[in-house]
């Protein structure tokens, strides 16, 4: 009855993550509704404003969680250094490598930094089960961009700007997974999830907003950039990081930013059906790789010793 209960609250956590993937897979196109706004300003806005209503939304447990979340001040400076990072480097390297390039990179190479912060620093090993899964995600990942036709900022993108581009998606990989991995430490010494995702992206909420002196031109220039805007702040940021967080509860940060792997899937879909970009054949086989890798991560497999075992004891 236990496994049965432990098993149930695994899956509603990683249901959760795909719900919150799902919502992050929306901002590309939302974004497009908004060309004249910089991707730095989006990113900083939505990451910001994302902040304070976690803040606000979990306020009485962050008062409680406070100890904990201090208890251990490097991960939690660590954790919020790299919220405030990851957007900035995020929307840097798409616009200068192209939307394609920036965000395989960031997001395909996440999973393998949150994997080597558990390894290194938190000392738990990598299952076979994860590393198959990588590697169907990151494959499916790679087609997916081949299966998209280049737009104008992958064309006119240089080569010098393009090797800065993949350097700064790289940092968002690891920034992505170095705030899942400190979110997941501080909900297993004690804190709630709530209170984690606050923190974190509350203290980085002090470095984005007022960086919006500098990048925030024509970010309520009219009614769509301001639909645009706050959407970004409350559906994909807010509600979004509430459900991974609650996903972390009991899924390791390397699992979770695995099955985040989605997110490009989505908005690949988006931008297809909504947008009406051109998506060629190859594109499909990496659909079916991600999916796969998701339903690998969705399925518990337990080896034939282990059912003898469980035969046996019954």
């Amino acid at each position: 009855m236990e496994n049965q209960v432990r098993t149930n609250e695994v899956l509603k956590g990683m249901l959760s993550i795909v719900i919150a993937s799902f919502l992050w897979g929306t901002t590309g196109t939302a974004a497009q509704f908004a060309p004249a706004v910089s991707p730095l300003a989006i990113g900083a806005f939505a990451m910001g404003i994302g902040g304070v209503l976690l803040c606000i939304s979990a306020r009485k447990l962050l008062v409680k969680d406070a100890p904990i979340l201090f208890s251990t001040p490097l991960i939690f400076l660590f954790g919020s250094a790299c919220v405030a990072i990851y957007p900035l480097a995020f929307y840097s390297s798409m616009r200068l490598s192209g939307v394609a390039i920036g965000t395989v990179v960031s997001i395909a190479s996440a999973p393998l930094f949150a994997a080597l912060l558990e390894y290194f620093l938190s000392k738990k090993p990598v299952s076979l089960k994860w590393f198959i899964s990588f590697i169907f995600g990151v494959l499916g990942i790679g087609l997916l961009a081949m299966g998209k036709a280049e737009g104008a900022s992958e064309l006119s993108a240089s080569k010098s700007n393009q090797i800065f581009g993949v350097i700064l998606g790289l940092i968002a990989g690891l920034t992505y997974a170095g705030y899942s991995w400190a979110a997941k430490q501080h909900i297993d010494t004690g804190a709630n999830s709530k209170s984690a995702m606050a923190g974190l992206f509350g203290c980085a909420a002090i470095v984005l907003l007022p960086s919006l002196w500098f990048t925030g031109q024509n970010l309520f220039a009219n009614a769509i950039h301001t639909s645009v805007s706050l959407y970004m702040a409350v559906v994909p940021m807010f509600l979004g990081y509430l459900l991974f967080g609650y996903g972390l509860r009991t899924t390791e940060a390397s699992k979770a930013t695995l099955i985040t792997l989605i997110e490009p899937l989505v908005a690949t879909f988006f931008a297809i059906f909504l947008i009406g970009e051109v998506f060629k054949p190859v594109g499909w086989i990496g659909m079916t790789l991600v999916s796969l890798c998701l339903f690998i991560q969705s399925v518990r497999f337990s080896s034939p010793l282990k059912r003898l075992g469980r035969k046996a004891t019954a």
